[in-house]
């Protein structure tokens, strides 16, 4: 696996959840304003998609096998201990979420992105806690 690679993954997806943090507001009532929602869509969906690309990066030099379908990207890291079963959840939700804004805007719950945007980037810092301890962990092993 090219460590290096998914560290530098895992640091540019670092520095996108900083920037996003900084646009989400502290109430729903202030996200809704439609400046501020359309502000804070699209990062959200670089974020999912850096954390999805991680993820490729993993399965690949890891060696797991060719997803059948890319939400299997999830399930592929969990079954091979990188991430929790419970991760690979919250991540194939995340990229559902991502797949509505990009393709099907007009089905998109204001206050589901608001939940994402408050607690679901704790769940991404999560998940890269535990992609970046893998590999140190697989090399001391």
């Amino acid at each position: 696996m090219d460590r290096d690679r998914v560290l530098a993954k895992l640091d540019q997806l670092r520095g996108y959840l900083e920037e996003l943090r900084s646009l989400v507001p502290g109430s729903f009532e202030g996200y809704v304003r439609p400046p501020v929602r359309r502000a804070c869509e699209r990062p959200l969906q670089i974020v999912v998609e850096a954390a999805v690309d991680t993820c490729a990066l993993m399965v690949a030099g890891l060696r797991l096998g060719l997803p059948a379908e890319e939400d299997d990207l999830f399930s592929k890291l969990a079954d091979a201990g990188v991430s929790t079963a419970d991760m690979a959840e919250r991540l194939r939700e995340m990229k559902g979420l991502r797949n509505l804004l990009a393709h099907d805007y007009p089905r998109v719950d204001d206050r589901i992105v608001f939940e994402t945007l408050r607690s679901g980037l704790g769940d991404l810092e999560a998940f890269m806690e535990q992609v970046a301890r893998y590999p140190r962990e697989r090399a001391s092993g």
